[in-house]
């Protein structure tokens, strides 16, 4: 076995890349990264060897980001001042606007689709991850990884021009 500093530095980019996939903010990936690794400390001596070191670790990140947001729903919730953006530069504006439109309308199809292929879409195009990763981490193969994002890109490319129609 690995030592802690060894498995940090071999696996800690996958693991917070895992984590700003599904978080979609930096300082809070790196913080339960932080977590993750602490948490896997404490535990590493239940680790059977049934699945690969990536794959225990993000399953840890996973259950950190789940407690986060068990945590954060029993804050106060924040005034609407401090939830709108700053306004943007006028010469910018037009060009924000279409980028915001055009993410809205990827987030809108990603929401249609099931919960394994919207998983795979995120750690894709959030988290940057490679085939062979995601396969890991969600105990599937490379291949099974590469199929289901080719799948989900098709029905949201349909999605979208049904929603063209409308």
């Amino acid at each position: 076995m690995e030592s802690m500093e060894q498995l940090y530095e071999n696996y800690a980019q996958t693991v917070y890349r895992y984590l700003y996939s599904i978080t979609q903010n930096a300082d809070l990936s790196e913080e339960l990264t932080q977590e993750t690794f602490y948490q896997a400390m404490k535990t590493i001596h239940q680790f059977r060897g049934e699945c690969k070191l990536s794959v225990w670790l993000c399953q840890i990140a996973k259950r950190a980001w789940y407690k986060e947001l068990n945590k954060n729903k029993k804050k106060p919730s924040i005034s609407l001042e401090e939830m709108e953006p700053p306004l943007p530069a006028a010469g910018n504006m037009e060009k924000d606007v279409l980028l915001n439109e055009e993410k809205l309308a990827m987030f809108r199809s990603l929401q249609q689709l099931d919960a394994k292929t919207k998983e795979v879409m995120y750690l894709r195009l959030s988290g940057e991850l490679s085939f062979g990763e995601i396969g890991d981490i969600l105990g599937q193969s490379e291949n099974w990884a590469r199929v289901t994002f080719y799948r989900g890109k098709q029905k949201m490319s349909k999605g979208r021009s049904e929603w063209n129609q409308d």
